[in-house]
């Protein structure tokens, strides 16, 4: 039996660990978003409590159907209210810890889900 591996037509993430992520080779360790239709860029927010409704107005602009947030090495929950912009516009969201969104963001973006993933990435 030939095996294959799974490929997919999107940038994904290649492999995670404490306090960063590859995208292909590129290795980083700052906070980011990526986009299932390639969208990409520096999420300026280093620290969780640093996080504000203009983040998540960002994350609302991109018109996915779907954020993933990955809110850290832990699960924290944003303030509603931060997520306002999100609602408005019927754009859901999914809270997890990094690793996770990691892998769920590869999920879906591979079935051909129209999503995103933000990632924040605490400086140590």
């Amino acid at each position: 039996m030939k095996f294959q591996p799974d490929s997919i037509d999107v940038q994904s993430i290649s492999g995670y660990g404490p306090g960063w992520i590859s995208v292909g080779n590129e290795k980083i360790s700052t906070s980011i978003v990526l986009g299932s239709r390639g969208e990409r860029f520096e999420w300026n927010c280093d620290q969780f409590e640093n996080l504000s409704e203009a983040h998540f107005a960002q994350l609302a602009a991109l018109g996915t159907e779907l954020i993933i947030f990955g809110s850290g090495d832990r699960i924290r929950f944003p303030n509603p209210a931060w997520i306002a912009p999100l609602v408005s516009r019927q754009i859901g969201i999914e809270t997890m810890d990094v690793q996770a969104a990691c892998r769920t963001y590869n999920i879906l973006a591979g079935e051909g889900r129209h999503v995103a993933v933000a990632l924040l990435m605490p400086s140590p």
